[in-house]
């Protein structure tokens, strides 16, 4: 997977584990008095609720409790502001932390304003064996690396492919787009000629990595640590936008999220095909949807005509270790366990695990089952997780908060996305500033 991590991609380094005591600093950072047996904390989002069950299972004699929040959906910061308070209260931390967002190593690898160190522990200085970092995917770490230091571990990777519904197309005697292009021209052909049948939707915020990440559009950049650009001008950027534009006005893109509470009653059975990531397999479609095996196909990333695969990055979470944790032994436990055991990403895991024995798996589940329809779709998979564009970078803040301010309300307004790129561009460029960065 090609991807820029923030502060810069150096290669991992590791070292010897050894038991660590109160003011030991043997693993990178000042551990915590160890306390043998103690309880640990793991804060996750409803989805990854499956995760702790699942460890609790298989490891009953190591004492586990834990608290379910948003994850930072959205790019709601709530990660970042719980803790902020407890690094202020000097106490009260989890031990184990998931967050949906690719960015929150920037600040949780940094000193407290009180001089006190990050929250997030390095993972490759000792404490994580060097064998077990590297069975993640290439690349699948670089987002958490900071200055050659892992502060997290990637839960499942997010690449983005077409997926799309071979009955639905079969019916109606269309073919599978392979371009953007003919992506807008299915949606024109789809709207005259069996209106109400969709190709997506812009009702999430997290649209912005699908639509403009995997159009290559220069959006949201920082070509350097501490720097930010955008620009929306840009032609791909223009020509996504134009075809976002038409395929709502034709009503073949709508406005609703996959995960408002009808969804599934109103586009079920109209959903013919969408770019998205690859955790939509068991979201959306075998989630949310419940369309059945033998129907669902994928193909390859949209690309421009004449241009070349460029697949969008759309999450894929993290996991972070506490560096105030009193039992990093049950912590490292547990992260092993989560991120590469059969037990949850193969087994109840929705998504592509980062890890690679367990995707391997994952996919071999798949394919067992017959869900999808394309006998090639491990590969279509496998091979756009190489694939992901360079040119969308982490920041410390999310672009999907802009997305939601400006453009979500605009469209349900009445306004066309073209119209809003100027005053979303602004956006992010304020909330740049807002964070430090120069906008260049």
């Amino acid at each position: 997977m090609a991807a820029l991590a923030a502060g810069g991609l150096l290669a991992l380094s590791g070292c010897s584990p050894s038991d660590a005591g109160g003011g030991d600093s043997t693993y990178g950072f000042t551990q915590a008095e160890q306390v043998k047996d103690s309880e640990i904390t793991v804060w996750v989002d409803a989805s990854r609720e499956p995760a702790v069950t699942a460890f609790e299972k298989a490891y009953p004699d190591i004492k586990i409790s834990y608290e379910t929040y948003d994850g930072s959906s959205g790019g709601s910061g709530s990660f970042q502001s719980k803790i902020a308070l407890m690094d202020q209260a000097g106490e009260g931390w989890p031990d184990v932390v998931f967050s949906t967002q690719q960015n929150d190593a920037i600040w949780a690898s940094k000193q407290t304003a009180n001089g006190e160190q990050g929250f997030a522990a390095p993972l490759n200085k000792g404490l994580f064996d060097q064998d077990f970092l590297d069975g993640f995917a290439d690349g699948a770490l670089d987002y958490a690396t900071i200055d050659g230091t892992v502060y997290a571990l990637r839960n499942d990777l997010a690449q983005t492919v077409f997926y799309y519904n071979q009955a639905l197309l079969d019916e109606f005697g269309y073919e599978v787009p392979t371009t953007w292009e003919e992506y807008a021209e299915l949606g024109d052909k789809l709207a005259a000629e069996h209106p109400g049948y969709i190709l997506g939707t812009m009702g999430d915020t997290f649209m912005t990595y699908v639509y403009y990440g995997g159009s290559e559009s220069p959006v949201f950049q920082s070509p350097e640590p501490g720097v930010f650009h955008s620009d929306v001008s840009d032609e791909h950027a223009q020509k996504i936008s134009k075809i976002i534009d038409g395929m709502l006005a034709n009503g073949t893109l709508v406005q609703d999220s996959f995960f408002s509470a009808d969804f599934a009653a109103k586009y079920a059975d109209k959903l013919v095909g969408v770019p998205g990531p690859v955790w939509y397999t068991g979201a959306i479609f075998q989630g949310g949807l419940a369309v059945p095996a033998g129907q669902i196909g994928v193909a390859p990333p949209l690309t421009w005509e004449g241009g070349d695969v460029a697949a969008g990055n759309v999450g894929g979470g993290q996991w972070y270790a506490s560096s105030h944790s009193k039992n990093l032994e049950a912590v490292k436990t547990f992260l092993e366990f989560v991120t590469s055991a059969d037990e949850f990403q193969v087994d109840a895991s929705s998504g592509y695990p980062a890890y690679t024995d367990a995707a391997t798996k994952w996919l071999a589940k798949q394919a067992e089952a017959g869900y999808f329809v394309n006998d090639d779709f491990q590969t279509v998979m496998s091979d756009a997780a190489t694939q992901v564009w360079d040119g969308w970078n982490v920041t410390n803040w999310s672009p999907e908060t802009a997305w939601a301010k400006v453009v979500i309300p605009g469209i349900a307004a009445g306004e066309t996305v073209e119209s809003l790129l100027p005053a979303w561009q602004k956006e992010l460029e304020n909330e740049a500033t807002v964070n430090g960065y120069t906008v260049k």
